[in-house]
């Protein structure tokens, strides 16, 4: 068995070398690992720390971006360099306790492919708490993935795992959702989490909309990407239907009412503009079926000539 420990890093260069020293003490179970550092653009020494750290232990990886993209892109680079069967992440700054690691591989063990930390006893602010509270709530209601904390950066992942989800923007607070999707077997489990000790929080106001924007688009590309016309058509029949209702009111007060046309042009090209909003959904649903049934082909296609 081989343990990968992938770590994100931004400006946590008080962090490191505790860190190292902590991982150091909860691997010596296993002679078989590796820690993958990704410095995610820092403008402190993090980088420096690091690299001493490579200089001294053969394994350790370091992978540095130039500048910072966020803590989804430095996972899914952790993620592709990997080799490790069981994988590990958790953040840099301290908080999360790598004494659990052995916890998280014993729960994993058990049959599950991903195990997501708990932090029941979270040592963070409360302007991180309820926002953080709001989402998980909303999350597990919305994706069936019955666990209390999505975000918890501990978390313990079977290979196959890291090597099939993707993530970018800001999924990496969805990652039990994602795998959740794929129909990989979650679980979580308590652990230790701990006072920020060194530097500050990277937490900023916008990731309260960025995590409400990410929910919505894996929402969206889980149950649309395959039919789109249910998503664009429901929408288009909708919008059809009010316009087709209003031209046919226009229409009774000319009839039957005989009212001009004059008296109600507004209302009249309001429902006409209606109508061609519904049409233009349900021409987008079709150009997405159409898509998604010439990827779906292509997918046939390359199975059957694996298969042969």
């Amino acid at each position: 068995m081989k343990i990968s420990v992938v770590i994100p890093v931004f400006n946590e260069e008080e962090s490191i070398n505790e860190l190292y020293k902590q991982l150091l003490k909860a691997l010596s179970f296993c002679k078989n690992y590796e820690i993958i550092f990704i410095d995610d653009g820092s403008y402190d020494d993090s980088l420096k720390n690091i690299v001493s750290l490579a200089d001294k232990n053969k394994k350790i990886k370091v992978i540095q971006f130039f500048r910072n993209y966020g803590k989804s892109a430095a996972l899914s680079e952790g993620f592709r360099y990997c080799s490790g069967d069981y994988v590990i992440t958790l953040d840099a700054d301290l908080q999360d306790d790598p004494s659990e690691i052995k916890n998280l591989i014993s729960e994993i063990e058990k049959g599950y492919d991903l195990v997501s930390g708990w932090k029941k006893d979270r040592k963070d602010p409360l302007s991180k708490k309820i926002p953080s509270k709001f989402f998980n709530i909303v999350t597990r209601l919305s994706t069936g993935v019955l666990i209390h904390d999505f975000n918890c950066g501990l978390k313990a992942y079977k290979k196959s795992v890291v090597k099939s989800i993707d993530i970018y923007g800001g999924r990496h607070r969805y990652i039990p959702a994602l795998a959740g999707q794929k129909k990989f077997k979650v679980s979580e489990l308590i652990v230790n989490h701990r006072q920020r000790l060194y530097g500050e929080t990277k937490y900023g106001g916008s990731r309260f909309f960025h995590g409400f924007f990410d929910l919505i688009s894996i929402l969206f590309l889980s149950k649309y990407t395959q039919s789109p016309l249910y998503f664009f058509g429901k929408i288009g029949f909708f919008t059809f239907a009010v316009g087709l209702i209003i031209e046919l009111y226009v229409l009774y007060l000319k009839y039957f009412l005989n009212e001009s046309f004059s008296q109600h042009i507004a209302l009249l090209i309001f429902g006409v503009l209606i109508l061609i909003i519904g049409i233009q959904f349900f021409s987008i649903g079709l150009i997405g079926e159409m898509i998604a049934n010439s990827n779906h082909s292509k997918q046939l296609r390359i199975k059957k000539f694996i298969n042969e």
